[in-house]
């Protein structure tokens, strides 16, 4: 029973360790790296005018009223 707890310690940290460096690199490939792309791919051709334009026609902006 002598360092019963100081091994298990052991075994449990590595344990932890592993497992939170794996949730860690499930997120970074699994969603943070295909947000990235998805949010370049959508602001290649964006175009703020075209989009303010399409806004301002719907009536969204109290400043900017449609003609």
């Amino acid at each position: 029973m002598r360092r019963l707890l100081a091994r298990r310690m052991k075994f449990h940290l590595l344990g932890a360790f592993l497992v939170s460096v794996g949730c860690a690199t499930l997120y970074k490939f699994g969603i943070a790296e295909p947000r990235k792309r998805a949010y370049a791919e959508f602001y290649k051709n964006y175009d703020p005018m075209k989009d303010f334009q399409a806004m301002k026609a719907a009536g969204v902006f109290e400043c900017a009223p449609p003609k």
